[in-house]
């Protein structure tokens, strides 16, 4: 059985053990798992390093400045409200004020909690690097719209879902949460949709980024989490409205002041 498939036959409702509010519990440290070196890029002629986007080895999608001293790496669920609160919170800042400037590479890797989630990643990732992260922010704004038409699902159709073959799942998942509706009105038109969600690899890839992440930090308890330099950050006991300056705290010791 695939692993895409095994995922969605354990999670017909949204799953919440993967998503937390907390991040003091779960540090870690580890290299692993971490983008290999990559071939120094000529900086951008508008000086704006936040418009250089590529995918990178891990299965993510880095944007700003490869060289940067410090490289930060979020794990992040797209069906998770503290993602979604960190995107609203931290997402502009950090662009503005660190990966702009080329201070600062940002590197968002999913990690896919459930079958939504996946369906939701192939969205966000279905036209590459250079909509990634618009697509992805979008989806956050939109969270509680697109995830209370899943939870609003009579239980019958969702069973029916999980009886599919892989190459359909995901597919009648988007149609459940009205995603590709959603992404067609931003680019991504229904055919190409449809492609994506079928596709067998880029699903492994998705869930194999899973197995990645607790391998190498077998802290991993929730999303976000956030990487530095390829160490797991320990944001001590914050609140999920405090997560951002407590971020941008390690992310200033880790720049030098």
């Amino acid at each position: 059985m695939k692993p895409s498939h095994i995922l969605l036959a354990t999670a017909a409702i949204l799953a919440s053990g993967a998503c937390n509010a907390k991040n003091g519990d779960n540090a870690a440290s580890g290299n692993a798992a971490e983008s290999k070196a990559v071939e120094t890029v000529k900086p951008p002629a508008n000086g704006d390093w936040s418009t250089v986007t590529v995918a990178t080895s891990a299965g993510g999608f880095r944007m700003g400045n490869p060289d940067a001293k410090v490289k930060l790496v979020e794990y992040g669920s797209m069906t998770c409200p503290h993602c979604r609160s960190f995107s609203e919170t931290g997402y502009q800042p950090l662009v503005q004020n660190y990966v702009k400037n080329g201070k600062v590479s940002y590197e968002f890797r999913n990690y896919v909690r459930d079958p939504f989630d996946i369906a939701a990643s192939l969205i966000a990732r279905c036209n590459g690097s250079k909509s990634f992260f618009a697509l992805t922010e979008s989806l956050y704004k939109d969270q509680p719209d697109w995830v209370a038409k899943i939870q609003a699902a009579p239980e019958a159709q969702l069973n029916g879902i999980q009886n599919l073959p892989p190459d359909k799942q995901f597919i009648e998942v988007a149609k459940l949460a009205d995603l590709q509706q959603w992404g067609a009105m931003r680019g991504i038109p229904a055919a190409k949709s449809t492609q994506c969600l079928s596709d067998q690899p880029k699903i492994d890839q998705l869930v194999q980024m899973n197995s990645d992440a607790t391998t190498a930090f077998p802290q991993f308890q929730g999303t976000p989490t956030f990487i530095i330099n390829g160490k797991m950050v320990d944001l001590g006991p914050v609140t999920e409205a405090q997560v951002w300056s407590a971020l941008e705290t390690k992310i200033k010791g880790a720049l030098g002041g």
